[in-house]
């Protein structure tokens, strides 16, 4: 005979409910890409809600004023999506507050903040919005127009700064020639950003060879890449890394 708790749809005992909250700029996947809670819960027989903020999430009152932060989806050239995370006043707002598939443009700051809570990324990143700007269907038609003719690519970043670790040259299993640099930029009240910035091909072996203290000016676009990480011979989780990918270099004399 068929198990009567199937056939009621009925679960045959109730399961102790844990609540997971991610920190500011991750998601409601972070802890799924970060641990094993899926194994535990399986093992501990437990329920797991995650809940997904990541639409203009609430994050700190600072002197009365509310910062939000999301994700803000920029299309490349070859039309492959990077997902920036990105921090913004609700005084930028006005009377209309953004929603998702909003089509606008933003200029900000890329800035670091050091995760505390001890899931996700140590370094978060952030683009911190100083003007949003929102761009109608006929802007948006001009805008596609001009960016097929010029090739203009919508996501562009200048960086002033220090290299503040030793540069790591490497090869992908494609045979590409890559350099990993860690810039420090700073910004006013004597602080400083730690942002990672990743170089190719020629300017790869390039910056490889300049040491810590160089001061450099870098441009280029802000990427989001998915990656997996062994934690152990059998287990992987998915994580993803934010850089600047640099298109231009040059030292400052």
């Amino acid at each position: 005979m068929d198990d009567p708790a199937l056939l009621t749809h009925q679960m045959p005992e109730k399961f102790p409910v844990l609540y997971l909250l991610h920190g500011h700029g991750n998601d409601y996947l972070s802890w799924e890409r970060f641990t094993c809670v899926s194994r535990y819960a399986e093992e501990y027989r437990i329920a797991v809600v995650s809940v997904s903020v990541g639409n203009t999430l609430y994050m700190d009152t600072i002197y009365g004023e509310k910062y939000y932060s999301t994700q803000l989806a920029v299309s490349r050239l070859s039309e492959k999506m990077d997902y920036i995370p990105i921090t913004i006043s609700e005084r930028l707002f006005g009377e209309y507050y953004p929603t998702p598939n909003d089509h606008v443009k933003i200029i900000g700051q890329y800035r670091s903040y050091n995760n505390y809570s001890g899931v996700g990324n140590r370094l978060i990143l952030t683009v911190f919005v100083k003007e949003i700007l929102y761009i109608s269907e006929a802007d948006e038609e001009d805008f596609e127009k001009s960016k097929s003719m010029s090739n203009v690519n919508p996501n562009q970043i200048y960086l002033n700064g220090f290299i503040c670790k030793e540069p790591t040259y490497r090869t992908t299993p494609f045979n590409r020639e890559i350099s990993d640099v860690l810039l420090a930029v700073n910004r006013s009240y004597k602080k400083s950003d730690y942002i990672p910035c990743i170089a190719w091909g020629r300017n790869a072996k390039y910056v490889q060879a300049l040491s810590v203290g160089t001061n450099i000016k870098v441009w280029g676009r802000i990427q989001s890449r998915e990656y997996q990480k062994h934690i152990s011979e059998t287990e992987v989780v998915n994580k993803t890394a934010y850089e600047v990918s640099i298109s231009k270099l040059e030292i400052v004399e």
